[in-house]
Order: C-alpha cells, then structure tokens, then sequence
C-alpha cells in the first residue's frame, strides 16, 4: 500500500521517514469519482498529513469521469490549481479556510499527488445546531466580501446544470407505479410528495436557467457538514475543492441544509428551524461584508438549489431494499430510518421548490411551465 500510495521521496519530504516506517490509513472518498484515485491519512515520525492523488486514468467503477475541461465540474486537475495559485485561502479573513498545502508533486504517471495538512478540528457532522448556524454566517462575510470577482480559466461553470443533468444513473423508477409500492415508500411519503417531486424533476431546466441568471459568487460547490471542520473559535476549513467555481449566491447554503440530513448529521424534524436560523446568518453574514442587493434574489438561490436533489426521488424507490451503510462506513442504519429521514428532507425541498416557484415571477423570471 505505501509503494502504491507515495514514492518513498514525497514521505520522507513531507513526515522526514521512510515510506515503509510509515501508517496509510484509508479515508473515506467517492469512490465513483474518476478524478480521485485515493485519500489517505499517511502517519510517521511524530505526525501526520492526508495524501489526496488526483488522476485522470481511473475507470473501475467510475459514475463520474474524470474531464480534461478545465471548465467542467470534473476537471480532474482543479483542486491543485486551488491549492497551487492560493484561491484556498481566499475567504481565510472571513473565517474560512482549506487545509494547509504541505507538498504538490507531479508524479511519473500523470497523477498529481496532494499533500494537505491534517487537520484536527471537530468535524461538522458532529456539529451541535448552532454550530451550522455560525458556520453559515462566516460563509454569508465571505461570498459577500469576495464576490464573483475570481474568474481563473480552470474553475467550475455551470455546476449545478452538468451535475443535474449529466446524472440520470436510476430515474427509470420515476414512471413505474410499481416500485412506489413498496411498504417503506408508501409509508413515508405523504399524499402529494411524489406528484411534488416529479414536478421538480420536469421543471429542472426552468429551475437552472433561473440559477444560472442569479448574482454570482465564488462558491466551493460541495459544500456539506462530510466536508468541513472546525478551525478552531471561529473558524472552519472546508475540505474538497475539486469542484470549486461559479454559482450562485446562496447555492452552497442550499447543498449544505438538505445534506446535513441525508447525511443523517442533523434530524430531519430539525432542519426547518435549522434552515431559517442559518439563512438569517447567512444574510446578516452577507449584509456586514458590505452586500446591498435585494435578499430576495438570495432566498431565490437557496430555494431553487432544491433542484439538485431531484435524482434521489427515484433512488427512494429503487434502494427501499437496501441495508444502508452510513456515511465513511462508520455502522449501519436501518432502511427504516433512512426512508423516513429522506422523505422529511425531500419534503421540505418541496416547498423550497414551491417557493422558488412563487417568489421568481416576483423579480422578472418566467413562470415555471408547471405553474402556468
């Protein structure tokens, strides 16, 4: 494993030992994700740093392929231009920041290998409640104070569009009445929710030009509790750049909100009066950096990022079978709890949706088609 994960040099460079007197230890990834090849926290010498290997070349049980576009949502190179130019720590003044870059290294075999400093902040998917709320302030000063002003050739644009559109792995159970028969579904979805949600999944393309025509801002485009950790009082750094680049103003919020419940971090009955105090923060966090545009088109952001989710309508259905295993392996959960939790969560994304809906032809958008 050592062999395969870092040249003996880049261990010794950055632990002062040699690889074989030091511990990879496996860390949790997407492993679908063509543009990674493996995380590990790499122990030696007294201390420890992650090893992150971008590559290009993986196919094994790839979803995602790795993409040579700089613009594409998986650029496979992009998170070591973050670290590289120094973008990582462009909201650090704001109380945002990414690990430390301890060592890049262009390896033989085209992959790019990434040594970060590990960081040993409590991490967010532990996070009391008002902890999402301070963190959502910091990231309303920081997209506030910085803006959409970076514009580097090789960050992200139109996230949200390839991200929705360029995954439909599972939607054939949206038209199968069948599959919406199972005990579990028909328990935890309340009257209405599947007609709901299929009018997300058809309203997609009005809901992305919507997002698309928002203010901009710089935005970490993964953002959710799997990613960040404390910095200390304060503070918090933000894992996983790869995706980094354009969006709109109030995006990262709304993927944050909704995943803090898939993810099974924050209680479903939890995230109405979690999502309101953290969009209040997230304001108040935009307001005292200096912006002075109209809230609404904020509020518009974050409910439209509802649209994100509309491919885990069908997954509900097709994985009611499952035993699932929660996030980084960490034990199971019962299909039960899964399903219930998710039905919450995709609730209220219904009335995001609604909302977005209602509150667009408010500030000069069409009408949605299904609302006509």
């Amino acid at each position: 494993m050592p062999e395969v994960a870092a040249p003996h040099a880049e261990v010794r460079e950055v632990l002062g030992v040699p690889a074989d007197r030091a511990v990879f230890e496996p860390l949790a990834y997407n492993p679908s994700n063509g543009a990674t090849a493996g995380v590990w926290r790499v122990i030696g010498g007294g201390r420890s740093a992650v090893l992150k290997v971008l590559t290009r070349t993986k196919e094994t049980g790839v979803a995602w392929s790795a993409s040579n576009d700089p613009r594409h949502r998986n650029f496979w190179r992009r998170e070591a231009y973050v670290y590289r130019t120094g973008l990582a720590g462009v909201w650090q003044r704001h109380g945002l920041r990414a690990p430390r870059l301890l060592e890049h290294v262009e390896r033989p075999d085209g992959d790019v290998a990434l040594w970060l400093e590990d960081v040993p902040g409590e991490p967010a998917t532990v996070w009391p409640l008002t902890g999402h709320v301070d963190h959502a302030h910091r990231l309303g000063l920081a997209q506030g104070a910085v803006g959409a002003g970076e514009d580097a050739p090789w960050l992200s644009r139109s996230f949200p569009r390839d991200d929705t559109c360029g995954n439909t792995t599972g939607e054939e159970p949206l038209d199968d009445d069948g599959a919406w028969q199972h005990p579990l579904v028909r328990r935890h979805f309340p009257p209405g929710l599947r007609e709901d949600l299929d009018r997300l999944h058809l309203d997609r393309a009005w809901f992305l030009t919507v997002m698309e025509a928002l203010p901009r801002a710089l935005c970490h485009l993964d953002h959710r509790p799997a990613n960040v950790v404390s910095g200390g009082p304060g503070a918090s750094v933000l894992l996983d750049w790869a995706h980094t680049g354009d969006g709109a103003l109030g995006e990262d919020l709304g993927s944050y909100l909704p995943d803090s419940v898939f993810g099974l971090f924050v209680p479903a009955a939890d995230l109405p009066g979690l999502a309101k105090a953290a969009y209040d923060a997230y304001v108040q966090g935009l307001r005292r950096s200096g912006w002075r545009g109209d809230e609404r088109l904020v509020r518009l952001g974050v409910c439209a990022s509802a649209v994100k989710y509309g491919r885990l309508t069908a997954l509900m259905p097709a994985r009611a079978h499952e035993q699932p295993v929660a996030y980084a392996g960490e034990g199971t959960v019962t299909a039960e709890l899964r399903s219930r939790e998710r039905s919450l969560a995709l609730a209220f994304l219904a009335e995001w949706a609604a909302e977005a809906r209602t509150l667009a032809p408010l500030l000069g958008f069409p009408e949605a088609p299904s609302g006509r």
